[in-house]
Parts: structure tokens; C-alpha cells; sequence
């Protein structure tokens, strides 16, 4: 078995719902510049994703209720970001144990509290993959399962074939992540490679919101854009809608 399907067999194999190579020779100034001469010494990304339960993305409406928050807390952030990790650090394991370098990206940890940001987005690696675009709510949107997914990434120099290009966007006059956001955050851009983040994104009022419920509940909890989402609302399951 080569290299590419063994990754891809394990990546299922451990849970992945998503699973992609992208080639980051094209982005190495964006990584470079988020996280270091260090990320940027990779020239190959692995990204997975694992899709969130609709049944708790769901209520999010009523986040206010301290049961929803936990809730969402628990499934959406805790579990899935270590179900992420576990992932990641054994495909990097498996990698270095093949004879390459592998640097797992941990699923949502920030480095720079100035920039608001990780050491590299996961959302770049799902893009360039070809796993989705993204989309106004700078988010990482899928065909399937729309912004309904949580992303790692495992950066390697191991010589994984790139699985696809990245996808154009679908968003199209769609304006619902911008309107249902508390605190307008979003400017309703459509992503472009050559403009900041901060013509599309307003980190820092996203995150005065998510620090302001934490004072006021004990947690922060959101995902209004992501709940809203055309591509990955679902009120009912595959099954129930047939």
C-alpha cells in the first residue's frame, strides 16, 4: 500500500469525516508571516475534519441557556478538539516513524493574542486541499457539511500527493453570517487571497463578545454563523428527510 492511501486508511480509519493534502508552496509568505520560518519549512499539510452533531449546532439560538452552552461547549469544542489532537499525533507518529518530518497542529490553540490567530490556519490547509472555500464568515465552508466541521492539521515534507484545488465560492449574494452576527464582525466581503483577514473580519470584536459572555455566564459561546449557514443547516437528519 502506498503512502497516500495508508494516510488517508488511518486518518478513517481513526475518525476523520474530512481528509486532505494541500501543497502550501503557494501560501508559504501567508504562513511565513502567522507562523514563523518553522511552519513555513513544511511544503505538504494534512487536513481532517470531523463534522459537528447537528442536534447540538442546532440550538444554538439559545445559547443563553446555560444547558445549550455547556452542551456545545463540551461536544463541539472540547471532545471533537481532542478527538482532533488524537488524530493529528498519530498520523505524525506514523510519518516519523516512515523516516519524515511531521509537525501536528494542535485543533484550536492560540499563539499570538495580538493577532488574534494560531501558528497556522486550518482553514488554509482544508482550502488549499480542496475540502471547501471560504466564506464570508471566514470560515471554511464544505460542500457537504457547510461550516458544520472542526479542522487540525498536520504539517509535513513527507511527498503526499495533493488531493485537489481550491474550491471557488458558493456563497453567492448570501448575506445570513453577516446579519446574524451580535456584534458585527463581518464586513460581507467575499474572500480574496491578496486582502487581510481584517477587510472581511473583525477578530478582536468577535473576541471582546466571546470574553464579555465568559464574565457574564461563565462561558463563552457563539457559532450564530455557523449555525445559519445554508450549506450545512439541517433540521433533520438524512434519514428523517427521505
Amino acid at each position: 500500500m502506498q503512502l497516500d492511501e495508508q494516510m488517508r486508511s488511518l486518518a478513517q480509519d481513526l475518525g476523520a469525516d474530512f481528509y486532505g493534502i494541500a501543497d502550501l508552496s503557494q501560501a508559504r509568505d501567508f504562513v511565513l508571516n502567522q507562523g514563523g520560518p518553522d511552519a513555513a519549512s513544511y511544503p505538504r499539510a494534512i487536513s481532517i475534519g470531523i463534522v459537528l452533531q447537528h442536534t447540538i449546532v442546532n440550538k444554538l439560538p439559545r445559547r443563553e441557556e446555560r444547558a445549550v452552552a455547556v452542551e456545545y461547549r463540551h461536544h463541539a469544542y472540547d471532545v471533537l478538539n481532542g478527538r482532533l489532537d488524537l488524530i493529528a499525533s498519530r498520523l505524525g507518529s506514523f510519518l516519523q516513524h516512515e523516516g519524515y518530518r511531521a509537525l501536528p497542529i494542535p485543533a484550536s490553540k492560540r499563539v499570538d493574542d495580538e493577532r488574534i490567530c494560531a501558528i497556522f490556519s486550518h482553514k488554509l490547509a482544508a482550502h488549499l486541499a480542496g475540502l471547501g472555500w471560504i466564506g464570508k464568515s471566514c470560515l471554511l465552508i464544505t460542500p457537504q457539511e457547510g461550516p458544520r466541521v472542526r479542522w487540525a492539521t498536520v504539517l509535513t515534507d513527507s511527498p503526499l500527493r495533493p488531493t485537489g484545488q481550491p474550491l471557488k465560492e458558493r456563497c453567492g449574494d448570501c448575506q445570513k453570517c453577516v446579519e446574524i452576527c451580535p456584534v458585527d464582525a463581518f464586513s460581507g466581503r467575499s474572500f480574496r487571497e491578496d486582502e487581510p483577514r481584517g477587510a472581511r473580519y473583525d477578530a478582536r470584536k468577535c473576541d471582546k463578545y466571546f470574553k464579555d459572555l465568559e464574565k457574564k455566564t461563565g462561558l463563552g459561546v457563539c457559532g450564530l454563523c455557523l449555525y445559519v449557514c445554508p450549506f450545512g443547516k439541517r433540521e433533520r437528519s438524512p434519514r428523517e428527510q427521505e
